[in-house]
């Protein structure tokens, strides 16, 4: 991979491609967004924000679709809701909306018209992102970091070496055919250098088992690329066939995430993930844990 340094400026914001409509969850998804299907007690979508904001991002975009107002009704103020619950007296519920509530000015909202692909919806947000680097959160993949958020370690990575940042994890042989794949090269600190990206490979053309998991630092550049990006595998418009294309000429980087990942865009992983924090939480992990052996039994 042949690519020029790229300098290093400040990431603020970051794109949350909500537009889907989330038909594996039918008749779920019918009336409700799938990114506000909660695990737990909290939104898919609440899981990415935070993991944005505690990575220092300072202004979420979100690129939605038809009915999918009730996301951003969930980030704005509901007075009638707040008033109620301090005439209750209900301060740790109050606590915990102040909490998630985004400031004035903090969130921005555009549609992707038709669904055209990852790539086509990144596109759609080029006129708020502007020409920042930036970072791109799936929010089906709700991420249990054991440490540090999995963003907020890209953006350790980035301090140092600039360029584009992508997150990677380990995957199964059977999994590969469905994902997008990088080749590593060598170590760069916490990370290493990327020298190609496959996007859904046949298991013998694979270049590795690292596969792109939802998480990505990218320069602005990508938007002239995305202009005229040729549809790619599933018909659609490929985020990793533009970030191919752009490493011709920027450096691009990985980050291997140790934590936990769960795919909220399928049942199982939705289900392994509500299991999974349900068991964290010092307020309902014993309970779940008594249920589960219960039902084990």
């Amino acid at each position: 991979m042949s690519a020029s340094p790229t300098a290093i400026r400040p990431v603020r914001k970051a794109v949350f491609p909500v537009a889907g409509l989330g038909t594996r969850f039918l008749p779920a998804s019918k009336a409700v967004p799938k990114e506000m299907l909660t695990v737990v007690d909290m939104p898919v979508i609440q899981y990415a924000v935070n993991e944005a904001r505690e990575a220092g991002i300072e202004h979420f975009i979100f690129v939605t679709g038809r009915n999918k107002h009730v996301i951003e009704d969930h980030f704005d103020l509901q007075p009638e809701l707040i008033d109620t619950l301090a005439d209750r007296n209900k301060k740790d519920m109050l606590e915990i909306l102040e909490r998630y509530q985004p400031e004035a000015g903090q969130t921005s909202f555009t549609r992707q018209q038709a669904p055209l692909g990852l790539g086509h919806a990144v596109w759609c947000a080029r006129d708020i992102v502007g020409s920042e680097p930036f970072a791109l959160l799936l929010p089906d993949m709700v991420m249990k970091a054991e440490g540090a958020g999995c963003l907020s370690s890209m953006m350790d990575v980035y301090a140092t070496t600039g360029g584009n940042i992508i997150a990677v994890e380990e995957t199964s042989d059977e999994d590969i055919p469905s994902k997008g794949i990088v080749d590593p090269g060598e170590k760069r600190g916490d990370g290493f250098v990327i020298k190609r990206m496959v996007e859904k490979p046949a298991l013998a053309e694979a270049p590795s088992n690292l596969m792109i998991n939802g998480r990505y630092i990218i320069q602005p550049e990508i938007f002239d690329l995305l202009e005229n990006q040729e549809k790619g595998a599933g018909g659609e418009i490929q985020i990793t066939d533009a970030l191919e294309r752009l490493s011709s000429t920027q450096d691009f980087f990985g980050y291997k995430f140790t934590g936990s990942t769960f795919d909220c865009g399928s049942k199982e992983g939705f289900i392994a993930a509500n299991v999974s924090f349900a068991l964290a939480r010092e307020d309902t992990g014993p309970t779940v844990r008594k249920i589960i052996a219960e039902m084990m039994d």
